[in-house]
């Protein structure tokens, strides 16, 4: 080896644009998940430009940008490394000639975030198609990725006119969960597991997203949404297809993708009737824990007449040989009185039960916990007291975080350019094809909106 010859460097440039900076998502997600990169992975250098239509000083904006990175414990040389570097422009991102400014001059593989409500990002979409693109240019947005099946397949195609779909990041950070993606060594590298991940075994999933959190002052958002399409439609929906999906070959973006894809066209509504397949409702006040909470319709910023579900339930099947048969129940609601958040696997009984044990077994089941991030299998065993009688026993241990927070785990792959961990145009289709009819039904008030009191598991007629 010549020693006069330079070694090779390891830093990784990378820019980073952020539209719609000024935030909330910006300072409260991205940059503190950026942050737990950069103390992973200290070898990227980043240039982080911010723009949006707020007016913020330089000196402003650069303490922001020190304030979330600090709050990740980021280390300090990376905070300062970010801050020398950065800069916020004022610009109207819907604007092309604003664009154009802003994005001519970035080098190639540069990254475009938006951090924007969804209306905003069309608009923006829209203008970047007169804008000259530099070489690679990476494209990340959020969820909700259009508001029907038509209005996804247009976003999809006016991305398809900027770049290819391969520098299309559609983000939804719960593929950067560390029990989401620890799905695929809980399945596929567990010979306890892996051959009873079927039919066969299994008699019903439930994966839910329940929150004791009530509005929080979130009306301007959610009173347009509600529960379905602000959890179940993006979030469980992609949890579902890596619990349920084939084994891929390896963990390869097109292979994962693709199985991905494969498991949600075979999904479809659990008896084919949204009438009978739906539950909605919305929360009346009441009380969790010393929290008195208004009744949803009392909130600021609620439009009663829209009829906006704070707690939404949809059953399921996946049309294959692996899952005939097994519902899949969707859950997530707001002020609840338990924070249920995870995958719940129920395991048929035995075919069969020795004489002389007294009562029925507890059935096995399996409860993978997205927040917090457990685990705890339930088994049947011999009481402590009558040694003929059987009792339920709890295995349980807890999920390490890892070091990178779900946005830390997703930039790293923008940065990287594999986009395995974002949502692929076909998927976010697919997504709203299997609860549109759901939507239609709740639309024309096909099915009725109950009620539940804040502090409630949820209407007493679910149980």
């Amino acid at each position: 080896m010549d020693s006069n010859k330079p070694a090779k460097s390891s830093v990784k440039p990378v820019s980073l644009v952020i539209l719609g900076a000024s935030g909330d998502l910006t300072h409260r997600l991205l940059l503190p998940g950026l942050g737990t990169l950069l103390n992973l992975h200290p070898d990227y250098q980043v240039t982080l430009i911010g723009a949006a239509v707020e007016d913020v000083s330089a000196a402003d904006w650069e303490k922001r940008v020190r304030d979330a990175l600090g709050e990740a414990m980021c280390r300090q040389e990376k905070i300062d490394a970010v801050a020398e570097h950065t800069r916020y422009v004022r610009a109207d991102v819907t604007d092309p000639r604003a664009l154009q400014e802003l994005i001519s001059g970035l080098p190639e593989n540069s990254v475009v975030y938006f951090a924007l409500p969804p209306a905003i990002t069309e608009k923006a979409i829209v203008a970047m198609a007169q804008v000259p693109l530099p070489a690679g240019l990476k494209l990340a947005l959020e969820k909700p990725f259009g508001t029907s099946l038509e209005s996804a397949r247009e976003l999809n195609r006016e991305l398809a006119a900027l770049v290819p779909e391969k520098q299309i990041y559609r983000v939804d950070h719960f593929l950067g969960k560390a029990t989401v993606l620890n799905l695929f060594g809980l399945r596929f590298t567990n010979r306890i597991l892996e051959p009873v991940w079927n039919a066969q075994n299994i008699d019903r999933v439930v994966i839910a997203a329940d929150e004791t959190l009530a509005l929080e002052g979130r009306a301007g958002y959610y009173d347009h949404n509600g529960a379905l399409r602000d959890m179940i439609q993006s979030h469980l929906l992609q949890v579902l297809a890596m619990f349920a999906m084939e084994q891929p070959a390896s963990l390869d973006e097109r292979e994962v993708r693709d199985l991905i894809s494969h498991t949600l066209r075979a999904t479809q509504l659990w008896d084919g009737d949204p009438k009978t397949s739906s539950r909605r409702a919305r929360y009346k006040a009441g009380h969790i824990g010393d929290r008195a909470i208004p009744s949803y319709v009392d909130e600021p910023g609620v439009d009663p007449a829209r009829n906006t579900e704070t707690l939404a339930e949809i059953d399921l099947r996946i049309c294959n040989a692996r899952w005939h048969n097994v519902k899949f129940t969707l859950r997530s609601g707001k002020a609840l009185g338990d924070m249920r958040n995870g995958m719940s696997v129920a395991f048929k009984p035995v075919e069969y039960v020795p004489g002389g044990l007294e009562n029925k077994p507890p059935l096995n089941v399996l409860w993978i916990g997205m927040k917090p991030q457990n685990m705890y299998l339930q088994l049947s065993t011999n009481s402590a007291g009558d040694k003929f009688d059987l009792e339920p026993t709890v295995l349980s241990g807890e999920v390490d975080d890892g070091p990178l927070r779900p946005y830390g785990e997703i930039l790293n792959e923008i940065f990287r350019g594999d986009p395995i961990l974002s949502v692929r145009g076909d998927v976010a289709e697919e997504c709203w094809r299997i609860v549109g009819p759901v939507l239609d039904a709740w639309a024309n008030n096909e099915v009725p909106l109950e009620e539940y009191a804040a502090g409630w598991a949820g209407p007493t007629v679910w149980a």
